[in-house]
């Protein structure tokens, strides 16, 4: 019997809402509809272009980095206890973002925010591999496992959209630092609610470890190079397009050239060397692969739609923040529909059918990205369906002892993709918009990371296409003999 049957139902929806809320805080878009105002809100430098860029960045590349670390200290130090943590770093590094507003009229200003959001970016890096962990340790394979994943995914698009709303209305009427201390009182809410209503799974004991055996079954030096490695290739693809001589830069090809070489490195230790290893490759079969490969295309698609659509609306159209947040209400509203089909319909149509509408869902809401309502209303609908049909297969493909790697692999490839394919698309732009020193050449730039999100999600669907090809039954071969 699963841990979830043995709750009662309202405790069961208790259980399953908090979870959700932690996967819609940590989506919140509130930097995204006042961005402008934050950078206008500092005096300006040669460095602040960048320094606004990795406001955005510096958030979603500690997100995408550090949660394949913390699936694994959830998986040897109970996921319910990490929860707990990642919440609790949440709301402080939420409120210590508001403090950069104290330094407005400093130069300081720019470079503590983009700090402070790299250091908020690790409590979601911890809560959402161990919040999904508890849904795959408290629920057996089946339908209501299948439901609990698409109601968490499709916190998502909500979580975007309620941000940008309320940042846009506390930077409008009260002072844009508020939307990060509002958010830190209500994850301070959550977390101490958490404590009491999320059930303890069993774990394995720690206690008992050695520091010898500690460092193994963390796998640390795997981690350490798997971590540098990631956070460097992606540091370079997103500074290179704000690098005052970009790839000329020395540093930037350099970082990028160590980066590859400690994930190498990394790769070798963990297929070779390591007792334990962060990402057992030799359990991952060649259904995840597919199922990561064509999750991995899709989130950096979605990376540049969101993004460059913000920029659009924001920029070229002259919206303001509350307008802008208005015209993306229907992602909500869209991805609700999109989690109760996919709740509904994975456990019957399977994993490979639901990915390949994701990439669809993808590639369509790209190609119309100028008809902002139609792109809003169908890109919920490949973010919705992606996310729950590549958690369950991962999820049933893992033991119940690795739930938080499993969860982790999924929560790293968004996240990660997210943060690269910005990088992409913004070196795309730059070599294009011929300075961008007008509105037809900043259009001209726009477009470009577009299509470049175009093909990243068109790979996708190849890669979907050949997955649900793999998985699709035998026919048996029938013999006749002749006599």
């Amino acid at each position: 019997m699963s841990m979830a049957e043995t709750l009662s139902l309202p405790r069961e929806i208790l259980f399953v809402a908090i979870i959700c809320l932690a996967q819609l805080f940590t989506r919140l878009g509130q930097t995204l509809s006042i961005i402008r105002i934050i950078r206008s809100s500092f005096p300006p430098s040669p460095s602040s272009s960048s320094n606004s860029t990795w406001v955005l960045a510096g958030y979603s590349l500690t997100v995408g980095t550090f949660i394949l670390a913390s699936g694994r200290l959830g998986d040897a130090y109970g996921y319910k206890r990490l929860f707990l943590a990642g919440l609790c770093w949440f709301a402080l590094w939420s409120a210590a973002c508001g403090l950069a507003g104290y330094l407005e009229h400093s130069g300081d200003g720019m470079p503590f925010l983009v700090f402070c959001r790299a250091m908020q970016g690790l409590g979601p890096a911890v809560i959402l591999p161990n919040g999904l962990a508890l849904l795959g340790a408290a629920y057996a394979p089946g339908s209501r496992k299948a439901m609990a994943f698409a109601l968490f995914g499709a916190a998502a698009p909500g979580g975007s959209v309620l941000g940008s709303l309320f940042a846009a209305l506390l930077a409008s009427f009260a002072w844009w630092p508020w939307a990060f201390w509002a958010l830190s009182l209500v994850l301070a809410l959550v977390a101490a609610l958490a404590s009491f209503a999320i059930p303890a799974l069993p774990t394995p004991s720690h206690r008992r470890w050695g520091l010898r055996e500690t460092l193994s079954r963390l796998d640390v030096l795997g981690t350490a190079l798997g971590v540098s490695g990631l956070v460097l290739v992606n540091f370079a693809w997103n500074q290179a397009p704000v690098a005052e001589r970009g790839w000329a830069e020395p540093y930037v090809y350099a970082l990028l050239i160590v980066g590859a070489v400690l994930l190498g490195f990394f790769f070798v230790v963990e297929a070779r060397w390591a007792a334990h290893p962060l990402v057992p490759f030799a359990a991952i079969g060649s259904d995840v692969a597919f199922v990561l490969g064509a999750v991995a295309c899709g989130w950096a698609s979605f990376g540049i739609w969101v993004l460059y659509t913000w920029e659009l609306l924001l920029g070229l159209r002259d919206e303001s923040p509350l307008m802008a947040t208005a015209m993306f209400v229907p992602v909500a509203v869209s991805g609700c529909g999109a989690a109760i089909f996919t709740g509904a319909m994975l456990h019957r149509l399977g994993p490979a059918v639901v990915m390949l509408c994701a990439l669809v869902a993808f590639t369509i809401g790209l190609i119309y990205w100028a008809q902002t309502f139609v792109s809003v209303l169908v890109m919920p609908w490949g973010m919705d369906m992606s996310f729950p049909a590549g958690t369950l297969v991962l999820s049933n493909s893992m033991p119940r002892k690795h739930q938080g790697l499993a969860a982790s692999l999924v929560n790293t490839v968004v996240n990660y993709s997210i943060s690269l394919g910005l990088g992409f698309a913004a070196t795309v732009e730059i070599n294009v918009n011929n300075g961008g020193g007008n509105p037809e050449d900043v259009l001209k730039g726009y477009r470009a990371a577009y299509y470049m999100g175009i093909g990243l999600a068109g790979l996708g669907v190849l890669v979907s296409l050949a997955f649900l090809v793999k998985t699709q039954p035998k026919k048996p071969v029938n013999v006749h003999q002749n006599a």
